[in-house]
């Protein structure tokens, strides 16, 4: 990768406030590409993209670095660099689908198993006596330096020395198995379309806005107060339209209510607010689905299970799940002030379809970009990035609640309007481009 010269991290961050060039210089973004995006566990996609051989996906690791996902014969999944060996190309050009045999470059023809490696060369011949070696891996769709999956999601990295997924997960693990263990039958899949909305903005806004409970009521104020007024025109047996409606008040919670969830921060960036309660506690839960759950799990075993209420759920730097909702958001940076989100829904096995129904209304209500809240956040987001290129300050703080936050053995915990998911995400931030993974293990 491109050599670029260190900076003084201690300048730009601190405990409590970070450099406003993080969100405006190209050449730190490239670097965060090549030293976080590059070094860190990126969400690929789920198992059940990919059910049968020869099924594949295809995304970028990072800002410009296509890798394919695909299923091989002995049902394997791999994460190849999706770039013929021989001239370059790019072997895998559709989003999804299924390729039989082989995959084939479209350029001279030559073809790779589905593990990546070489498999045929057409006219072979003409390399006869040339020195070269066929059986070196540069010539194969090269997998990435390590591929793991938990409970189906699968993940990749470019490093070598990352440590094991879950090492890297810690205790937020515990979020994707409840996610899961809310499918009667403990696994989730892939369900319906995706939404991808585009952000014209430094892809780390989204993440500090996961679980700042300071701005909902704020930025949320005028959407949830005409939910508000729909509702209390609504009769007693305007059933469907009530839940529709009732899933946006809760983004306009009290300051209290947001400080009573709490947020939960642990090593290398990862996050979430709530647990015992969240702005997802208050929904119902479908008679129909709870039954299930208690015929597969018991009533004590499954009540533990939907009492767990997270809200986001951060996995440092690409991946955010709602466990509540069977939703997650995926970011892709493209350039310094413009990245993607994709969130994707799934299907609980074994419950009700009206479960996925939900899951389906809360995505395309919240995430989507003719949503009724996700255009809010997208709006500051822009304004922040356009008002970041003043030099009025130099600095962005996150001073709330700091000194509070309580060291666990695993995690940090405090209240859930502090800043604990900034300073949770900066301090991994300056250990992944210092280099020093060691950091990740510091809660100072």
């Amino acid at each position: 990768m491109q050599s670029i010269p260190d900076r003084n991290f201690d300048s730009l961050v601190t405990p409590t406030r970070l450099h406003r060039s993080l969100y405006t210089d190209p050449d730190i973004f490239e670097l965060e590409m090549e030293r976080i995006w590059g070094e860190a566990w990126i969400y690929i996609g789920h198992e059940s993209q990919i059910p049968e051989p020869g099924d594949y996906f295809t995304t970028n690791i990072n800002h410009k670095m296509p890798v394919v996902m695909i299923r091989a014969k002995d049902h394997t999944i791999h994460v190849l660099h999706n770039r013929c060996g021989h001239k370059g190309a790019k072997v895998v050009e559709s989003r999804s689908g299924h390729v039989r045999g082989a995959l084939r470059c479209a350029y001279h023809g030559w073809t790779y198993r589905f593990d990546g490696s070489l498999q045929k060369v057409p006219n072979e011949k003409g390399y006869e006596g040339t020195g070269i070696d066929l059986s070196d891996p540069c010539y194969s769709m090269q997998p990435l330096a390590q591929t793991s999956s938990y409970r189906g999601f699968v993940f990749a990295t470019l490093s070598q020395s990352a440590p094991d997924l879950e090492t890297w997960m810690g205790g937020a693990k515990a979020c994707f198995d409840n996610l899961c263990d809310r499918a009667p039958e403990g696994e989730v899949e892939v369900a319906g379309g995706v939404l991808r909305y585009e952000h014209a903005c430094n892809w780390k806004f989204i993440l500090e806005n996961l679980n700042d409970t300071m701005h909902p009521m704020v930025v949320h104020e005028s959407i949830v107060k005409a939910a508000e007024s729909y509702i209390a025109t609504l009769p007693p047996e305007a059933a469907e339209q009530r839940r529709e409606a009732e899933i946006i008040p809760p983004f306009g919670a009290s300051y209290e209510k947001f400080e009573d969830s709490g947020i939960t921060g642990f090593p290398f960036g990862h996050h979430y607010d709530g647990g015992k309660t969240s702005i997802h506690s208050g929904y119902a839960v479908d008679p129909d689905y709870y039954n299930a759950m208690v015929a597969a799990y018991g009533k004590e075993r499954s009540e533990d299970i939907l009492a767990f209420n997270t809200h986001n759920v951060l996995f440092y730097p690409s991946l955010t799940i709602k466990c509540a909702v069977q939703n997650i958001r995926v970011v892709r940076p493209i350039s310094v002030d413009k990245f993607v989100v994709e969130s994707w829904s799934f299907r609980l096995k074994g419950a009700p379809e009206s479960m996925l129904q939900r899951t389906l209304l809360y995505s395309r209500l919240i995430n989507s970009a003719m949503g009724m809240v996700g255009p809010d956040d997208l709006e500051v987001y822009r304004r922040a990035q356009e008002g970041l290129a003043s030099s009025a300050s130099e600095w962005v703080e996150f001073h709330r609640q700091y000194g509070k936050d309580l060291t666990q053995t695993d995690r940090i915990v405090g209240g859930g309007t502090s800043d604990l998911d900034m300073r949770t995400q900066y301090r991994a931030w300056k250990a992944y481009m210092e280099k020093s993974p060691q950091g990740h293990t510091r809660h100072a």
